[in-house]
């Protein structure tokens, strides 16, 4: 797929059906996430990826707004993707830890693949952290930063309108939003 039509086609899907991911796609889609660059390329993030279900119902519950579709998203999708991340193996400069910046582009790189192989995603970050550390044995010294339903949608949404660009970006100094 067109590199830009993978970012047009990618939307938060919040219903899915429980149709197995094959391995190779699967596959493609980790190593999109492994190829993420990273701090100093520490590599400081893990993916963890679960496909029992008896501990995506789990992980479900966790999200903190129960009433959501998105807990019942990652009930109903093959495979959840969680990210987590060892802050002292990233970085620190000018006081911006760099844990989380490596998380968000390795967790692009697992959606944006996702989308380009067929399937949908939902970016979750609300959840009881506490909870998944334990469900999962996580070390203390990991964060869980993010997680995300991977599988095939029951949904045909479109992306949201594009941003309006003189709201958004600018060019050499703040006051200039013009495209020059």
């Amino acid at each position: 797929m067109d590199f830009y039509k993978v970012i047009e086609n990618r939307t938060s899907n919040k219903s899915y059906k429980s149709t197995p991911i094959p391995k190779e796609k699967l596959d493609n889609i980790i190593n999109a996430a492994l190829m993420a660059p990273s701090w100093k390329n520490k590599t400081c993030y893990r993916f963890i990826f679960i496909n029992e279900q008896k501990l995506i119902d789990q992980i479900s519950n966790t999200i903190i707004n129960k009433t959501d579709k998105t807990s019942d998203a990652v009930k109903q999708a093959p495979i959840i993707a969680i990210i987590v991340a060892n802050p002292s193996e990233s970085g620190e400069d000018d006081n911006k830890s760099y844990f989380m910046l490596d998380c968000g582009i390795a967790m692009e790189h697992l959606i944006l693949a996702a989308t380009n192989e067929g399937y949908g995603t939902c970016w979750i970050g609300s959840f009881e952290e506490e909870t998944v550390r334990k469900i999962l044995n996580i070390p203390e010294n990991f964060k869980v930063v993010a997680m995300t339903p991977i599988g095939e949608t029951n949904e045909n949404d479109e992306h949201y309108p594009p941003k309006d660009i003189a709201k958004h970006i600018y060019y050499n100094s703040w006051e200039n939003s013009n495209r020059k």
